[in-house]
This record gives structure tokens, sequence and C-alpha cells, in this order.
């Protein structure tokens, strides 16, 4: 699994042009699956990110996690972050999971964030989206799955 997480002042998605999810102060989360995740990966990645202290006490360090300043989350999926492009111009996807695994494991993702008690806003999988994110510091984080 990897994710792309950012700290925003807000963020929301904008789903098929029509439905319009957002969140204020928390994370945005990009998400994508491999071929070889599983549930306890993503509740080990959650955990994680939940976790992460990228929020400044009243120092300025870094030190309170998204639930500790009770924020938001938005997670979208996007597959693209497996891409592949070590060969030629057209980036390979074929280390992601098919559509039916990736979508799986989006809402095993989704439902562990949901249980978490934070608030949770989401993308649709397989969607066509416009994400509009309010990054703030700019905080970006690349998290690996297989680097945790």
């Amino acid at each position: 699994m990897k994710t792309v997480i950012q700290r925003v002042k807000k963020a929301a998605v904008t789903i098929n042009g029509g439905e319009k999810r957002e969140i204020g102060e928390g994370l945005a989360v990009l998400a994508a699956f491999g071929k070889s995740d599983t549930p306890e990966i993503c509740r080990k990645t959650f955990e994680k990110i939940r976790n992460m202290r990228i929020f400044s006490n009243s120092e300025g360090k870094f030190d309170k996690s998204v639930a500790d300043i009770n924020g938001a989350l938005l997670i979208v999926s996007q597959f693209t972050l497996y891409a592949d492009c070590k060969r030629g111009n057209r980036p390979d996807f074929m280390q992601a999971a098919s559509f039916d695994e990736g979508k799986k494991m989006y809402e095993e993702f989704l439902k562990v964030a949901q249980s978490s008690g934070l608030k949770t806003a989401s993308g649709e999988f397989g969607a066509d989206m416009l994400v509009d994110i309010q990054n703030d510091g700019p905080v970006t984080i690349i998290l690996d799955s297989e680097n945790i």
C-alpha cells in the first residue's frame, strides 16, 4: 500500500462532476493498493497515519497527530501511485491491485478510518474525481507499507 499524506487546512473531492465531499483541518490521504495488500496492511498503515505527529504544538514543533487535534480525514483512491516509469514514457501500473482487489482494499481502509472516531470523508473508487487540497505548511509525507 502506498499513500501520500498531506496536512491540510481544508480539502474536498468532487465526484463525477457532481457530489462534493469536504473536510476542514486534518489530513488528505491519497491511497493506492498493491497486488499483495491485505486488510492487516490497511489497518497497520491507517494506525501509522492516525498517530503520525505532523501537527505543531504551541512551540511550533511537530508533536501532535490528527487524532490529537480532533482533525478530519479525506481519503481518495489513487492507483497511479503505483506507476513504474523505469522504461519508456508511458507509466506501467502492473504492481497495482486489480480493480476488484483495489476496491476491496479501499473499502477496508475506509472502514478502518470510519471506525476510528475521526470525521472521515472519501472519494469514490474508480470515479472521475477533482481533488482540491489546501496543503498546510506545506507538509507532505509519502508512506509505503513496506517501510513501516
